[in-house]
């Protein structure tokens, strides 16, 4: 009986989760909107330039921010799982960097612009080389899981070292407007780089539905095994997966940190470790995230913009210094 109440009662919780983040989007989304130089009320643009100002530019950009912070906490939440790693991260691990450094690589290779589909598939390229680096070095039991964060961490900073050289000796203004992008923003996101959403949007939503094989991997490979999960297809589809949701994100909208870190780990600490709950929930979250931040990003500063990465970077540093903090003191 008392077990019973407990299920209750944190399946409650959940639902309140839910609920409330839910409204929270709602309420991030018609800001948005309707935020901006001129305030626009969504259901009632009148003017000619009030209706090019939200389908054009807010929308796409709203859209977009949803979709890259939506594929950002998932798969921290995933990748924390696979690791085995609280601290795990997209960003943090040079995952992020991987795919940065491929579409910088890209851009230097190729004569004329890349198209949106083959920048994704170059990011993707670039992010599932870092993360097979990272998860072959995790299944060594020489490798510690604080050695781990440290190697990601020294491949995020070598990635970003190769990045500011190819941009300091370049002479195409291309390259150096994509410095901007790579850090972290999705204004100018068009409707043609939308088209990624239609490779993005399904996968997540397969990678939300693995709650239950997470939940497993959590007990421990042996244990997996025992209750019938094929764990190793099981990892390396995973790891696809966050390949393709990490490039797909850097492709549009560059590097943005954080959100794969403190978005799932805060849920874990408030509601619980359930994967099959907390997937769908970090996509939700993250997407409000990444659009209040994008919103501040827009208002903060009357006469510029700041790139969202730098907001989001100033809200989440603090937070993964305290988590540092508490993971040594425990």
């Amino acid at each position: 009986m008392l077990l019973n109440d407990l299920l209750v009662r944190r399946q409650a919780r959940w639902r309140i989760g839910f609920v409330t983040a839910v409204i929270a989007l709602i309420i991030a989304s018609f800001l948005g909107l309707s935020v901006g130089e001129i305030f626009i009320w969504p259901w009632a643009a009148q003017t000619g330039l009030e209706q090019q100002l939200l389908i054009q530019l807010r929308l796409p950009r709203l859209l977009a921010a949803m979709a890259v912070g939506a594929s950002l906490a998932v798969s921290g939440a995933v990748l924390q799982v696979l690791l085995g790693n609280p601290l795990a991260e997209p960003g943090v691990l040079g995952i992020s960097g991987g795919a940065s450094l491929a579409l910088v690589i890209l851009l230097f290779v190729l004569p004329f612009a890349p198209t949106p589909i083959l920048m994704m598939l170059a990011a993707m390229a670039g992010a599932l080389l870092f993360t097979l680096v990272l998860v072959g070095l995790s299944r060594r039991k020489r490798v510690s899981t604080a050695r781990l964060l440290l190697i990601g961490v020294a491949l995020g900073i070598l990635s970003g070292a190769a990045v500011t050289w190819a941009f300091y000796f370049s002479d195409d203004l291309n390259l150096r407007l994509l410095m901007y992008w790579l850090m972290g923003s999705v204004a100018g996101v068009s409707w043609q780089q939308l088209v990624l959403l239609l490779f993005v949007l399904p996968v997540l939503l397969w990678l939300c539905l693995q709650g239950q094989k997470l939940d497993l991997l959590m007990l421990g490979e042996h244990q997996a095994k025992q209750l019938g999960l094929d764990v190793d297809a099981s990892r390396w589809r995973l790891i696809l997966v966050v390949s393709l949701l990490v490039g797909s994100s850097v492709a549009l909208a560059g590097v943005i940190g954080f959100i794969g870190l403190v978005v799932p780990h805060l849920i874990r600490l408030a509601l619980g470790t359930e994967n099959r709950y907390l997937l769908p929930l970090s996509a939700i979250c993250g997407a409000l995230l990444l659009a209040l931040a994008d919103t501040l990003a827009r208002v903060m500063l009357p006469a510029a913009e700041l790139p969202v990465g730098v907001v989001i970077t100033s809200l989440g540093a603090p937070v993964f210094i305290w988590m540092l903090m508490r993971s040594q003191i425990n």
